[in-house]
Parts: C-alpha cells; structure tokens; sequence
C-alpha cells in the first residue's frame, strides 16, 4: 500500500504545481476561458481576474450559443512572500451546456476597470456526461481497490442539503411620507457570515426585469441607482453578521396620496447539495435551486397640509445658493444673477422660483441645469437658474423682493421659502421712458382705445344685389333664347 500512497502524493502535487504554475505568469488584469472540452454535465467559466487592485467595474459577461449562464460567484486572494504583498480580486461567470456538440466561443472585449481587455475566441467541445467518461476512461480503476475509489470520487456519491442563513428582504428607509416626500427602497439577499449552504447567483438580470415588474409603483416617480455590479456589504442585523448584496435600489417620490403596497416577489439562487462523504478527486457537491422571498411592504402617503400652492411645489430640504458678480449695476446694462437650489429630494421636479418685471428690472427667461447625485441611500444635487436682468431706474433693491421660491420641508413638517437676501444698487440714468417709448405703436394704435366698438351694418349694397340679380335674369333669357330657337331652313 506504501507505493499507492506515494503515487497519490505524487498526484497531488502535480495538481498543486500546475495550479500554480499560471499564477505566478498573471496580468494586472486577465480573463481566462474554461477548458476546451467538458462533460455535459459540467460547468464552464470565464473568469476576470485583477491583480493588486480592486475590482471596480466590468461589463456583462457575453452570451454564448450552446450555453447558458447560471450566475456568477467572486473570489479574492491575498498573498505575502518575503515582505512583499500582492492580492487578486475575481469575478467567474458560470455557463451550463444546453446540449452535446462542439461549439465556437467567438472573439469579445469586456471593459475592466473602465479598460478594455480583448478575449481571443476558441472552440469548446461538450461531450457525454461526465460520470460515464469516468466508468469508460478512468485508468485507475484496474489499479486501486474499493477504498481507493472511494479516495478518488468514483463510486456513488450521497448528497445532502443543509439548511441555508440566508433570506431576501424588500426594505424601505420610511413607512409613511407626504406626497412628493423621497424614500428609498431596496431589493437585498442577506447571508449570515456563519451561513455553510454554498450559494450563488442564478441570472439576477433576466429575473430582476420580472421583480421590477411587479414592484414598481404606477404612482411615483423614480430615481434608480443603476445597480450594475453586485457586491456584498457587512451589515449587522439583531447583533449578527451578514453580507448584504444589494439587487436593486431605487428613491421613490409619490405624485399622489394613494398608499404604496410592494407584493411578495422571488428571486431563485443556486444551492447547491453538499457530499455526505467528500472526496479529494470527487464531485463534492450538486447542483440545486431554491427560490427565496420576500414579505409584502406597505407605505402610507399622506396629502401636504393646507397651501394655496400645494399641487405645485417641492417637497424636500433645500437649500438657496445665490451669485451675482456684481451688485453695483448700470442701467441699461444687462447683468448676471444664478439662484441655485440645492438639497436633497426630487431635484427634476424643482421648478423656477417665481419672478416678475416692473418699471425697476426686466428679466428674461432663465437658462435651467440640474446635476443629480445616487449615493448613500440618497438623492441630492442642484438645480441652477441662470438670469439676465436689465435695469431700468436707479436705487437701492432687495433682490428677494424679486426672486422666491417656496417648498415644503417634510423634516420640519412646514413650508418654507428661499429667498434672494442681495441688495443692488443701480447707477445712471431713467431707462422708463425709452422703454415707454420704444412700446409705443403710434397714432392707430393709440385711437383705439377711443373707437366705438360698437358692431355696424357695412355702407348700402342694395344696387350690388339688384345688379347680381339682373345680370343672372339676361343669362337664363338668353340661355332660353338658344335652347327654343328653330332651326332655319
């Protein structure tokens, strides 16, 4: 038995040393193809690999005729030699054949850390399943005994399911708001750090398109986060220690009272059976769904309180920027003045603060620019309202005379106003009378507010009407005259 024992270690470190071998050749950033031939029964991967770096972002792994993709797992490594550490962060998308045959991986570039890396294509050979290659190919058995097929992983294997820590949970940051009030929500899978199920991912895009469906409320504009990568989060929840993977999150804002009812929805994962009695060379574990849900989710909306500008404004905490380059003005002379809101809650539906002309100033219409930030669970940003304004008499003015804009505050449970505090002056002379004058449409114009407005009969046109009428009495006498005439002879 010694030289059956010698001839495993020599395996194993023959395993170990080709394992290795490739790492110590490995690119800052690598994508590596699976084998060019597997059992039926097997997986395939395409594996991004980034060496001491963070794995930031990456595009969609490609679809493949022949396979189909059946989640991605993540993986990181980080090794120390003689001082010096290095680390590696990988991501592997898994396909399953769809059938038997030999199939073409064509040629792909995925962007990794926003560089792009290009994949030369191979071809890819599925054959039987794998457990019957074994019982035809598998050169060991004319050599070992039952023990040491049981060693190898060639005889039955017993699989067992273990209870999984894990759940899928619909949250929200509130349970009641006002109408136009934000609230975030958010689709997670949470597992227990002392979670042993093995779990991963069963194509969350195609299945997240399914759950938006049935989540997405009619009543309420959204703001997504665009959740592109998944990537798990610790998070203690009732003393414990979970990972969080964030699916989907989106900032709702309600356009009317009606209350927020989000059903139970489900997302299938991977589970996979473990063996009951593992192996070295064997299969360890198989492959399994299960589907978690979640528990419905209800949020009342509740009306603004009595304004006479209710329907109309934001709802929020805002908050006024103000800028002028001068505050001493010339008239006649255009100038700038930009009133920037800024704050977190629905920054695209924050209209322009109200304004008017008079005798004093003269504005035009603003140019308009809003710039929205998704981070930590909120909405926040800034909507600009460029002005021109030209002064017609000089004085002193109060700005917030001028420019206002009022909001409701749900934190403080009020409405409030954002008013312009800048004071300018304006030297020179009266613009009023050239612009009376430049107004002024002349004389008929003028006249018209003295005209009689009365509605009258337009000047006598009988004679036109005895005229029409005797024109049309000769056309028929002649046309009588014509059709009667006798032929002459």
């Amino acid at each position: 038995m010694r030289w059956i024992l010698f001839l495993r270690l020599s395996i194993l470190l023959l395993l170990l040393s080709a394992a290795l071998a490739p790492a110590a050749q490995a690119q800052s950033v690598q994508i590596t193809l699976g084998p060019d031939e597997i059992g039926e029964n097997q997986s395939w991967t395409i594996t991004v690999t980034v060496q001491n770096d963070r794995l930031k972002s990456y595009d969609n792994f490609p679809d493949i005729d022949g396979f189909r993709k059946r989640g991605q797992s993540t993986q990181s490594t980080t090794n120390i030699v003689n001082g010096q550490v290095s680390s590696a962060q990988s991501v592997i998308m898994t396909y399953a054949p769809t059938k038997q045959g030999t199939f073409t991986i064509p040629s792909f570039t995925m962007k990794v850390n926003d560089k792009p890396v290009n994949v030369p294509g191979k071809k890819v050979r599925v054959g039987p399943p794998l457990q019957q290659q074994q019982q035809q190919r598998d050169p060991f058995r004319t050599f070992f005994d039952r023990p040491s097929d049981d060693f190898f992983g060639s005889g039955d294997t017993e699989f067992v399911d273990i209870k999984e820590d894990a759940f899928l949970a619909l949250t929200t940051s509130k349970d009641e708001v006002y109408v136009g009030e934000g609230f975030t929500t958010t689709l997670s899978f949470f597992v227990s750090q002392e979670n042993r199920a093995p779990l991963q991912f069963y194509e969350p895009g195609r299945q997240l398109v399914d759950i938006l469906k049935k989540i997405k409320p009619s009543n309420c504009w959204e703001e997504n986060f665009n959740i592109e990568n998944i990537e798990g989060e610790n998070v203690k929840i009732n003393g414990r220690d979970y990972m969080q993977y964030k699916v989907y999150q989106a900032v709702y804002f309600p356009l009317n009272n009606e209350t927020i009812n989000f059903p139970s929805v489900g997302l299938e994962m991977i589970k996979y059976k473990v063996a009951k009695n593992p192996s070295f060379f064997g299969q360890n574990r198989k492959e399994d769904f299960k589907k978690f849900f979640t528990k419905p989710k209800r949020v009342v909306v509740k009306e603004l309180p009595p304004h006479p500008l209710k329907d109309v404004v934001a709802v929020g905490d805002y908050r006024l920027d103000e800028r002028i380059r001068h505050t001493d003005l010339e008239t006649g002379q255009s100038a700038g003045y930009n009133f920037n809101i800024f704050g977190e809650g629905n920054i695209s539906s924050i209209e322009k603060p109200a304004t008017h002309n008079d005798d004093k100033f003269e504005f035009y219409e603003p140019n308009v620019r809003q710039d929205i930030t998704r981070q930590n669970n909120r909405i926040t940003g800034t909507k600009s309202f460029s002005y021109f304004m030209i002064p017609k008499e000089p004085g002193q003015y109060k700005l917030g005379d001028y420019f206002q804009w009022v909001f409701f505050n749900p934190k403080e449970k009020k409405y409030d106003t954002l008013k312009s505090k800048l004071i300018v002056t304006v030297a020179g002379e009266s613009k009023k009378n050239e612009a009376i004058q430049s107004s002024d449409l002349g004389n008929f114009y003028n006249k018209i507010d003295n005209a009689d407005n009365t509605l009258k009969t337009m000047a006598d046109t009988r004679w036109q009407k005895w005229a029409f009428n005797a024109f049309v009495l000769v056309m028929l006498g002649a046309t009588a005259y014509l059709v009667f005439k006798k032929p002459t002879t």
